[in-house]
């Protein structure tokens, strides 16, 4: 068992600052900077944040890419409506995926449930935390391309539109995978990050496909096990190296998202220099909270996350509760847009 109470990191959050659709200029959303040395808080905007990053920084971004994998579909028997979404979808060929499934009334392993185009969906039953179910055809990527939804949260509380295929989308995600945006990366725009590379800040990539674990209630039993529901990530060899390199020479890592973190955390190694971190792929069920030693990020960008959630604890644990929540508190004094299409914080 963790020696974490939740009720520790509740805050209190006006419905109507819970932002429902994005900026209209993705650089142009808020941003706080926070000063964990001085316990600074400054206010600017997202495009000012070249002026808190150094030449020979290195920023590293998850291109995971959300696929609208939200469906809609019917009981074969009933005519009911079904929601389903798929949680790991970064791969064609698996046709038994957990999902979650939400419709009225309880359904049964085995019944079918109809989809667009002619297709069909098996419900499978309860797995080890959310249900499981059976594609009935191949190449469910190409398939939810066509038919399915951006799956927006549902604390925005609408339905998804033809902009959320955009702007729920980081400017240079490109591999398909996730069910979630990694939000952080969505105030970027590909004119800010060619002016952060001409000041001499260097970029490089890894992949962590959201799923379950990033975005869902702790659970009991992970308060007791210390672990996270898993998911898929990737740190390529050029990747490893360049980190590194800037590791080995004392330069920042700055971190876009907690998934991110998550990854580079995971895949954390001693060096002679101090910590690195190894290539390789595989799921990461690590769980960071208060007190944790970080060893690869010296600066994390994030957006403001929903109270007692993993994403908060991740946070707390790299900047200290008491210093986040004041942050909080002062974000709702200002009026900052909160959560995934919101406005975001910089670590330093």
């Amino acid at each position: 068992m963790i020696n974490v109470n939740l009720e520790d990191y509740h805050y209190t959050l006006p419905k109507e600052l819970i932002a429902k659709y994005p900026a209209c200029d993705r650089e142009m959303s808020r941003l706080m900077v926070l000063d964990r040395k001085n316990r600074r808080i400054t206010h600017r905007h997202f495009y000012e944040i070249i002026n808190y990053l150094n030449p020979g920084d290195l920023v590293v971004r998850n291109i995971s890419q959300v696929v609208p994998a939200r469906l809609i579909g019917y009981r074969e028997q009933t005519g009911g409506k079904v929601e389903i979404l798929p949680l790991q979808v970064f791969s064609s060929s698996d046709s038994e995926l957990p999902a979650l499934v939400k419709c009225r009334g309880r359904l049964k392993p085995g019944e079918r449930i109809l989809l667009p185009g002619d297709r069909s969906v098996i419900y499978l039953g309860k797995g080890q935390d959310v249900p499981r179910i059976k594609f009935e055809f191949p190449d469910l990527l190409t398939y939810l391309y066509k038919y399915g939804k951006i799956p927006l949260p549902p604390y925005i509380r609408r339905e998804d539109e033809e902009q959320d295929r955009e702007r729920y989308q980081t400017v240079y995600a490109y591999k398909p995978g996730s069910v979630a945006a990694p939000t952080a990366g969505l105030h970027f725009t590909r004119r800010l990050i060619e002016n952060l590379k001409n000041k001499g800040i260097q970029f490089t990539d890894v992949i962590l496909h959201i799923s379950y674990a990033t975005f869902k209630p702790i659970s009991h039993s992970e308060l007791i096990s210390g672990k996270l529901h898993r998911e898929y990530f990737e740190i390529s060899e050029e990747a490893a190296e360049k980190i590194n390199e800037f590791k080995s020479k004392g330069n920042r890592v700055i971190a876009v998202g907690t998934t991110t973190v998550r990854v580079l955390e995971s895949q954390a190694v001693k060096k002679n220099y101090g910590y690195g971190v190894k290539a390789g792929k595989g799921t990461t069920d690590l769980f960071i909270y208060p007190p944790y030693e970080f060893k690869i990020i010296d600066g994390l960008i994030t957006n403001f996350h929903l109270p007692k959630t993993s994403l908060l604890l991740l946070v707390s644990a790299f900047c200290g509760r008491d210093f986040l929540l004041t942050a909080y508190q002062e974000a709702v004094r200002e009026r900052y847009r909160f959560f995934s299409y919101g406005d975001c914080m910089f670590i330093l």
